[in-house]
């Protein structure tokens, strides 16, 4: 898959991703895809949230992954310095 597909692919995919995050109060940004890394960027109640990590790694990561396999790791960048 070329990255403009799987590029496509990952926004369609934190797309599916997105009702969950609204309906607790959050919301989830496509920045950018580089390097086979997802950048993204989590806003509402899913910027502070306590259990970001969690949702990150073992939800939105994996999703991602599942769909996408040239993905190696996705990015907050609010976590980013």
């Amino acid at each position: 898959m070329d990255k403009k597909k799987q590029e496509t692919r990952i926004k369609e995919v934190i797309n599916s991703i997105r009702p969950y995050l609204v309906n607790d109060g959050g919301d989830v940004e496509f920045v950018k895809y580089e390097d086979n890394i997802v950048y993204i960027k989590m806003m509402g109640a899913c910027s502070n949230c306590n259990v970001l990590d969690i949702t990150l790694k073992d939800g939105i990561e994996s999703t991602i992954i599942e769909e996408v396999p040239e993905v190696k790791e996705v990015v907050n960048i609010n976590t980013v310095d």
